[in-house]
């Protein structure tokens, strides 16, 4: 089982959550000036990252906000949380 910190609840089960998919993707600034598979691929591509990861997060069960956290995809291992807004953690690894 996982545990997630909430940056408002504090450090909970990750059954209270709802995972929302990779962070920091940009919508596009003329969503109607886009053909259709410069729309799909806004839609539905997305990177499949072995390792480090920025995703979103709902604490569904709890406060119900959104917060970005940060995430080895392969150990699970959460390195950082920070809320909708603000800026990822400088990456110390190359």
């Amino acid at each position: 089982m996982l545990l997630i910190p909430c940056p408002w609840c504090g450090e909970r089960d990750e059954d209270e959550f709802t995972y929302g998919g990779e962070a920091h993707i940009a919508r596009p600034a003329s969503p109607d000036a886009l053909t259709d598979a410069e729309w799909a691929d806004y839609l539905f591509m997305r990177k499949n990252t072995k390792g480090l990861f920025q995703e979103r997060w709902m604490h569904a069960h709890g406060c119900r906000r959104w917060f970005n956290m940060v995430r080895d995809t392969v150990t699970h291992e959460i390195t950082a949380v920070y809320r909708m807004g603000g800026k990822p953690p400088e990456r110390t690894d190359s």
